[in-house]
């Protein structure tokens, strides 16, 4: 079949993030089928952007054909990024019949952050009688007004909801990362056998020939190790939502001197948190540089358990979660302290690590100290039933199959 997939910010793993719309293209190539990927030519997520001369340009990477449209920079989450949004869609419907005509889809798969671009996919799969599948990463616009204080009368969140509404409408399918999300679809017009929750995921590719690791990371993380010292380790984004600086007020709390915590990642909170380490003379604290994504597997080798933690929201607990550094932890086989208010979760499902309440250092304090009172016997036992659940239901190839069976 010939795919087409819409994704504002989907990137490679040369690029950066994003990376779902590539690891399933990969996988549905493999599958015999033809993939187009049309994305932005600019995104905040990506460690590098593509040279873009005019709109619709086509590159090719790893036999997937990516066509990129001209959107602008922006910075930070304003009306800038807001204004790429609009370049992108409104070019998108303008070029929709020379879109059907040249890449002649099957299937069409609006897969953007945001669903505006569910009203071209509409007007691509109508013109070239293709299936059309929304794809659901984040619950917008409720994100955006539980998380970001929006009202839900702003004209921008009425616009976003009006969209939204109209996809779970006018899709064949509509697959969703969150996977609690049905109800909520289904009060927004989905009928419910629409609806399918396909995760995100590892490669295994990636587990079997990891990047090294970097030397600075290697050489502070063996000392640790060679001082007998327990590992409690944070990778990714340092944005408000991870919910570190709970960690640290957790951390303060930890009197135990074997323990040890390791932040390796970047983002606009880190220098606050490095500034609070200092000021708070938090000396069980250390903060490393982000590392490659394919470095990641060298990385959890030593953590002795992965923290994964929230801000305290609605969100998580009415639509559940799927955190990529969750299936990475429990593919290393590591305990995962899970701090995350939400009805169910893998950690929890097949009891893989320790739930502790979002934004409750007590609680977290305390988790680490259960996790510390383990036998190395129990914790390795606890990550290797994580490690067993993801390589028979988390990775990219059986999750691109399940894809794959919507577009019959």
């Amino acid at each position: 079949m010939r795919i087409l997939l819409i994704n504002h910010y989907a990137g490679s793993p040369e690029m950066g993030m994003e990376f779902r719309p590539y690891y399933f293209a990969r996988e549905w190539i493999k599958m015999g089928h033809q993939v187009d990927i049309i994305a932005a030519d600019y995104s905040h997520l990506r460690t590098g952007n593509p040279e873009v001369e005019a709109d619709f340009e086509t590159e090719d990477i790893d036999g997937i054909r990516y066509h990129w449209i001209k959107t602008g920079k922006y910075e930070g989450n304003g009306a800038k990024r807001a204004l790429t949004m609009f370049r992108f869609v409104g070019k998108l419907w303008a070029k929709a019949g020379k879109i059907a005509k040249e890449c002649k889809p099957d299937v069409v798969i609006t897969s953007s952050t945001y669903p505006l671009d569910t009203y071209a996919g509409q007007r691509i799969a109508k013109r070239a009688k293709a299936k059309l599948i929304h794809e659901v990463h984040d619950m917008w616009p409720a994100t955006l007004i539980e998380l970001g204080g929006m009202s839900k009368y702003h004209p921008f969140i009425v616009m976003i909801q009006m969209a939204e509404d109209s996809a779970y409408r006018h899709s064949d399918h509509v697959v969703s990362l969150p996977p609690l999300a049905k109800d909520y679809m289904i009060k927004h017009g989905m009928r419910p056998e629409k609806f399918a929750a396909i995760s995100n995921g590892i490669v295994k590719e990636d587990w079997e020939n990891p990047m090294p690791l970097p030397e600075e990371h290697k050489k502070i993380l063996e000392k640790l190790k060679a001082e007998g010292k327990f590992v409690v380790g944070y990778f990714g984004g340092h944005a408000l939502s991870n919910a570190l600086d709970v960690l640290l007020d957790a951390a303060k709390k930890t009197t135990e001197k074997e323990v040890q915590f390791v932040l390796v990642g970047s983002g606009v909170e880190k220098e606050q948190l490095r500034k609070r380490k200092e000021e708070e003379k938090i000396g069980n604290v250390l903060f490393l540089p982000p590392v490659p994504k394919k470095a990641v597997p060298e990385l959890l080798k030593f953590f002795d358990c992965s923290y994964i933690g929230s801000k305290q929201s609605t969100l998580y607990q009415r639509f559940g979660v799927c955190l990529n550094k969750m299936y990475d932890s429990m593919m290393a086989a590591k305990s995962v302290l899970f701090a995350v208010d939400t009805r169910s979760s893998p950690i929890e499902e097949y009891r893989c690590g320790i739930m502790a309440g979002a934004g409750q250092e007590e609680d977290i304090a305390k988790g680490i100290r259960c996790l510390l009172s383990m036998s190395e016997e129990e914790r390795r036992e606890m990550g290797e039933r994580g490690k067993k659940a993801v390589l028979e239901q988390y990775t990219f190839d059986v999750l691109a199959k399940r894809f794959a069976e919507l577009f019959e």
